[in-house]
Parts: C-alpha cells; sequence; structure tokens
C-alpha cells in the first residue's frame, strides 16, 4: 500500500474508541466517507479520505503498544469508518488509544461501547459463588413440602 501524504487543507475526523481483550475498536465519524485510505503499521494507524463535502480528512494516531498490522480491519459506512485492530498483548488494558499522555480534542472514549473488561472474570466467579450458595440453601430448608393434595388433580383428569 502506498504511504499516504497529509494533505495541506486537511482535518482530523471525530473519533471514539474503546477497548477488549484482544481488540481495540476505533470509529471515525466522517459523514458519507468517500476515497478512504486506511493504513495500518505496528505502532500507528493512518486515515484518510474525503467527507460529504469534500473536506480532506487525516487522522494519525500513534498507539499505545504494539498491535498485529495484518489481523486489523475495516468496515466503511454512511457516517463511520469501524476499524477493529489486534494487540499483540492480549488481555492488557490500554489506559488510553494513544502512546503519547497528551489527548488530542477530536478523540474521546466511546462510554457506549465500554466495558471494565479487567474483571469480568471475578465478577463471574462471583456470581458463579452466589448461585452455590443459593443451591446450598435451597438444600438445607429441610423437608419439600407435601403434595398429596395433586393425586387428586390427577384423578379429576382420569374421569
Amino acid at each position: 500500500m502506498p504511504k499516504i501524504v497529509r494533505p495541506d487543507d486537511c482535518q482530523p475526523a471525530k473519533t471514539v474508541w474503546y477497548d477488549r481483550k484482544k481488540y481495540i475498536t476505533i470509529n471515525f465519524l466522517v459523514q458519507n466517507p468517500k476515497d478512504v485510505q486506511v493504513d495500518y503499521q505496528d505502532t500507528k494507524i493512518i486515515l484518510s479520505c474525503k467527507d460529504v463535502d469534500d473536506n480532506n480528512i487525516y487522522n494519525e494516531i500513534e498507539f499505545y503498544a504494539r498491535v498485529y498490522k495484518n489481523d486489523s480491519r475495516e468496515k466503511v459506512g454512511d457516517r463511520t469508518i469501524n476499524v477493529l485492530i489486534r494487540k499483540v498483548k492480549d488481555n492488557v488494558a490500554w489506559p488510553r488509544l494513544t502512546k503519547d499522555t497528551a489527548k488530542p480534542a477530536w478523540l474521546s472514549v466511546d462510554f457506549d461501547n465500554w466495558r471494565d473488561w479487567e474483571h469480568e472474570e471475578e465478577d463471574g466467579m462471583a456470581e458463579y459463588e452466589q448461585y452455590v450458595d443459593m443451591l446450598n440453601e435451597m438444600k438445607n430448608k429441610g423437608e419439600p413440602p407435601s403434595m398429596d393434595d395433586l393425586d387428586d388433580l390427577v384423578s379429576i383428569k382420569q374421569k
């Protein structure tokens, strides 16, 4: 893929991202994107396209950590360019998307899709332990209730 050159008259796309165990998802919010070019590298991504008004859009993001450039994909929609990027280190949370601690004004966390997955396994274990406790309580409640009155229902159905 040819190297993407930053246009002189360009602006960044508003961008939201969220973290998962194995992947980072980035959504570039561009109305009717066209001429979309994405350059995946081990340490950064470059996006270049035009929006509905023919404005040049250019985003360059230096990642917090390394990624697999060959295991990354984009999907172009009517209002977004969705990018899925595979992390080199699975199960390691990224505290931010960029290597630099200063956050660009056009970048924000996608809180609608954010999940604190680091503690999911612990939460699942707690839920499992609660379920086991409930089952043990049910066992320790003594004799089950008498169901002799159900015999009357059976005899009525047989008639």
